[in-house]
């Protein structure tokens, strides 16, 4: 099974071809918010690192995110400068929000549930770039399928660790009935049109 397959798979759904219609016709913003998104991924990865550190393996794999997720956002700023796009502020989409809303409070089902929503966000992000590039110009279309072997990694390393943290407590911990609750928020996010095209968005309201 390909990283794809296994992402589509992994996912409660497929991204609406309106999404995909409304992308293209705001790639400036497109490009603003996966920047904006890629400060956010390494973010959340320096943050666990902080919080978590006793994690070895969390520790190696978020760091190695982190700086690849940086590098993403110098990818994409680069673009923008080279396409004369101003990075203006963009209020996020409520998709990254929503999902935190149901992360537990105690651990380790916090930390558990972090992770599934961040093996959600990566795997959406990946199966979205694998959409878009066929439709974009040559130079943004190589771009983001260069991103599909780090986003499928990012994913599986979230999924990966999150089995781990699950499997390391003195109590049973069953993560895809974390992952079903989760996924099911996820698909509701995706498929809900929204007023606003984000990258995490769903269809544009008609």
């Amino acid at each position: 099974m390909s990283d794809l397959d296994e992402i589509a798979a992994f996912l409660p759904c497929v991204t609406p071809d309106a999404w995909i219609e409304a992308a293209l016709q705001n790639q400036n913003i497109l490009l603003i918010d996966h920047a904006n998104c890629e400060k956010k991924a390494a973010s959340t990865a320096l943050n666990l690192m902080f919080r978590y550190i006793e994690q070895y393996q969390l520790l190696h794999k978020m760091s190695r995110l982190a700086r690849e997720e940086l590098r993403h956002f110098e990818q994409v700023i680069a673009l923008m400068e080279k396409r004369s796009i101003a990075y203006v502020s963009l209020p996020a989409a409520n998709y990254a929000g929503e999902l935190r809303k149901l992360v537990s409070t105690w651990e380790p089902m916090r930390l558990i549930d972090i992770l599934v929503a961040g093996a959600l966000i990566e795997a959406r992000s990946c199966e979205r770039f694998a959409k878009l590039a066929p439709h974009l110009d040559a130079e943004l279309s190589d771009f983001y399928r260069s991103l599909l072997k780090s986003e499928a990694r990012h994913f599986t390393d979230y999924l990966t660790l999150a089995r781990q943290v699950a499997a390391a407590h003195s109590e049973p911990v069953d993560v895809d009935a974390r992952i079903a609750v989760f996924s099911e928020r996820e698909r509701q996010l995706i498929e809900e049109p929204c007023a606003e095209f984000r990258f995490h968005s769903g269809p544009p309201i008609k």
